[in-house]
């Protein structure tokens, strides 16, 4: 599941699967983006984060909530423009729905966009239970010298990164890995983020942590 969420200022994104914080980011708006309509700010939040965060997200099915509920109808939009149509193109390429949430669902995305002491006010005073739950969740909130909202997470690592670890610990792992580079070894490959496969299959190292 995948919260996005837009500014006049930035976007914010927060990826979570089974309840827990996995993957955040976020960034300023670019010269040009500061003049879009709100409606295209959301859609560069969604198109934001599935690029970003493409190597966890391409392949699988993925909600995506955001508090714009046009976003929704987005794929039965018939007046578009060149860049929409260039957005949606990308979206197509990932098994995704676009829902509708306000207020709760992209309580983190929000705090991740939030860039000043007035914002952070609003946000205090009308959220504190959602304040509380972004604390259980990992984040450290605070103002810096500047009064940025800064927002920490902690990130674990995913099954699928524990694994890679353990390849890289595992003494036949490496041995495939080096038959693997050397164009030796035909039944096992290299994916993009480092993994050793079998077709779509995941090699796990003999270690019982893992398994």
């Amino acid at each position: 599941m995948v919260y996005s969420d837009a500014s006049g200022k930035g976007l914010g994104c927060v990826l979570m699967q089974h309840g827990k914080v996995i993957a955040y980011a976020s960034r300023q708006l670019k010269t040009h983006e500061v003049n879009y309509p709100v409606h295209n700010l959301e859609l560069v939040a969604v198109v934001f984060v599935l690029r970003i965060r493409r190597h966890y997200l391409y392949g699988s099915q993925t909600q995506i909530f955001t508090d714009h509920k046009s976003l929704k109808h987005l794929m039965s939009q018939k007046e578009l423009n060149m860049r929409q149509i260039r957005w949606i193109e990308l979206i197509k390429d990932y098994d995704c729905t676009i829902e509708y949430h306000p207020g709760k669902a992209n309580m983190v995305a929000d705090a991740l966009i939030c860039k000043n002491k007035a914002t952070l006010g609003r946000l205090t005073v009308g959220k504190e239970r959602q304040l509380a739950e972004l604390k259980e969740m990992g984040a450290d909130l605070g103002i810096n010298a500047g009064g940025g909202l800064v927002a920490q997470l902690l990130v674990r690592p995913t099954y699928r990164e524990q694994i890679l670890h353990a390849q890289f610990r595992d003494k036949e792992g490496s041995k495939i890995r080096k038959n693997v580079e050397a164009g030796v070894e035909t039944k096992f490959q290299e994916a993009d983020d480092g993994s050793l496969m079998m077709g779509q299959r995941l090699y796990v190292p003999n270690d019982e942590t893992v398994k």
